[in-house]
């Protein structure tokens, strides 16, 4: 069983979340960020880590994942919306979409602290985004918590 791990992250919070699912995994597996991913083709498992623009799953992440057909994939979504919220459920709704013919061995939705400057963008809007309300609350995640949280996850969908 080959894994394949890719990741965007835009602060840092996605990275950190796919190299403790990276520790995590016992035997063949690889990691690499999204500019640098393979195609997901020789893989047996494809666990994909993204952050939310706009609701979705960023840029990359999307056409990243229109390519994974036919594996095993998990998903994992790093927002300042809470991991709960209606936000976090259709961003990863919309991901889960685009992965067509394949088997969905889990999802994980994670608070990710927020850059001041996308902050400051939001806040600055007629109305700020839907995830805004919930953003001073990412402030320090994703934490030990949320990576044991993940960690837990993966490892019983996977092992």
């Amino acid at each position: 069983m080959k894994i394949l791990i890719v990741y965007s992250s835009q602060t840092g919070n996605t990275k950190k979340l796919a190299e403790a699912a990276y520790e995590a995994l016992q035997g063949p597996k690889e990691i690499y960020d999204i500019k640098e991913a393979p195609l997901p083709d020789e893989y047996d498992i494809v666990i994909i880590g993204f952050w939310f623009k706009k609701g979705k799953p960023d840029p990359a992440s999307l056409e990243y994942l229109l390519k994974i057909k036919n594996k095993k994939v998990f998903l994992i979504a790093t927002h300042g919306a809470a991991p709960d919220s209606e936000h976090a459920k259709r961003g990863m709704e919309e991901a889960k979409k685009l992965v067509q013919g394949c088997e969905i061995l889990g999802t994980f939705n994670c608070q990710g602290e927020v850059s001041p400057k996308i902050m400051e963008k939001a806040a600055s809007k007629p109305t700020p985004p839907e995830w805004f309300k919930d953003a001073p609350l990412a402030k320090g995640h994703p934490d030990q918590k949320d990576i044991s949280n993940l960690v837990q996850k993966i490892k019983q969908a996977i092992l």
